[in-house]
C-alpha cells in the first residue's frame, strides 16, 4: 500500500477586522478620498494627457495630429528653450537660500521671544494673499515715477530706480517680492520643526557648555532636517514654477531677461499655439523636478529622523 500523503500544515485563517477597526479604515479612507479624487482629476489625468498630447502637433483648433519625438528633439535645439531653463535656476538662486535663511530667522525669533497668534498672523499675512494682488502692489510701489519706493529713496538723496524696467534688476526684483511672501510660510513651517525639539536637550547641551551658536548648529539644525527637506522640495518646486507675478509686473521683459521656463511654455501654447511643444516642455520641466526631488530626499535622508 502506498503511504497516506502527509496532512497539509494547518494555516490559520486571517482574523476578520474588529468593528472598530473596520470603522477607523472606513473613517480614514473618507478622510483621504476628497484630496486622492483631487489629485487624480487636476494633476494625474491632466499629466497624462499633456504627455500624449508631446507627442502631437496641435494647435488647438485642428485635430492633433501625431509627430513622435519631433517637439522633444526641437526642444533640445531651441535657445530660448535653454536660457528659460537657465533663467530659472537663476531665479532659484537668488529666491530659495534667502528665503530660507530668513525663514529660520524668524521661526527661531518667534520661538525664543513670542508664541503670539497676532504676531504670527502677521507673518504668514503676505503669503494668503493672491500672487496677482502682491504683483500689481509692489509694481505700483515700485513705480519708477509714481512709486512709493522710489520717491523714499529720492527723499534720502539716493537715486530713482527702473526695478521691473530694468533687464539686470528685472528677476531680481521679482525674486524679492516673492522672498517676502513667501518667507512667512517658511517661518512657520520652522517654527512647528522648533516647538517639536525636546527642550532637555538645549539644557543638556547648555550643561556641556555650549554656546547659542553651538545649540543652533549642533541640535536645532540636525533635528530640522526633515522640515527642511519638506521646505527645499516644495519651495525650489515652486520657484521653477514661477509665473504669475512675472506676467503681471514684466511679462517676460525687458529684452527677455524674466522669460522664465513657464513663461516660455505659456507663451507657446497659447500664443503661438503650439500645444503640443509646449507639452514637452513641460513634460521636460516635470522630470527635471522629479529628479530633483529624489535626490533631494535620498541626499538628505527624508525618511529618518535624528530624534528617534
Amino acid at each position: 500500500m502506498s503511504p497516506l500523503p502527509a496532512p497539509a500544515p494547518h494555516r490559520p485563517r486571517p482574523h476578520a477586522l474588529s468593528p472598530t477597526r473596520r470603522a477607523e479604515t472606513l473613517t480614514a479612507w473618507a478622510l483621504v478620498l476628497p484630496a486622492l479624487v483631487g489629485f487624480l482629476a487636476f494633476y494625474a489625468l491632466p499629466t497624462v494627457r499633456a504627455l500624449e498630447i508631446s507627442f502631437t502637433d496641435w494647435n488647438l483648433l485642428s485635430e492633433p495630429r501625431y509627430v513622435g519625438l519631433a517637439n522633444y528633439a526641437a526642444m533640445l535645439e531651441d535657445g530660448r528653450f535653454w536660457n528659460g531653463m537657465k533663467l530659472s535656476l537663476y531665479y532659484v538662486l537668488l529666491n530659495i537660500p534667502l528665503q530660507i535663511a530668513l525663514g529660520l530667522a524668524l521661526a527661531v525669533a518667534m520661538d525664543r521671544l513670542t508664541r503670539s497668534l497676532f504676531v504670527k498672523g502677521v507673518v504668514l499675512l503676505p503669503y494668503l494673499l493672491s500672487n496677482v494682488l502682491v504683483a500689481m502692489v509692489w509694481l505700483w510701489m515700485l513705480d519708477p515715477v509714481l512709486g512709493l519706493v522710489n520717491h523714499t529713496l529720492q527723499h534720502v538723496g539716493l537715486e530713482r530706480q527702473p526695478f521691473f524696467g530694468d533687464a539686470d534688476q528685472a528677476l531680481v526684483t521679482v525674486a524679492a517680492v516673492n522672498v517676502w511672501r513667501h518667507m512667512g510660510l517658511v517661518a512657520m513651517l520652522f517654527l512647528a520643526g522648533l516647538q517639536n525639539i525636546p527642550r532637555t536637550l538645549y539644557e543638556a547641551a547648555a550643561l556641556e557648555g555650549a554656546g547659542e551658536w553651538q545649540m543652533f548648529r549642533r541640535v536645532t539644525l540636525p533635528l530640522l532636517r526633515p522640515v527642511m527637506v519638506f521646505v527645499l522640495v516644495t519651495s525650489v518646486t515652486g520657484a521653477f514654477q514661477i509665473f504669475d507675478t512675472i506676467a503681471v509686473t514684466t511679462n517676460g521683459g525687458p529684452q527677455d531677461s524674466t522669460r522664465v521656463i513657464v513663461h516660455y511654455i505659456v507663451q507657446n501654447a497659447f500664443t503661438f499655439y503650439k500645444m503640443g511643444y509646449a507639452s514637452a516642455m513641460a513634460m521636460a520641466l516635470a522630470a527635471v523636478m522629479v529628479l530633483y526631488t529624489v535626490v533631494q530626499m535620498r541626499v538628505m535622508r527624508a525618511n529618518e529622523s535624528d530624534l528617534a
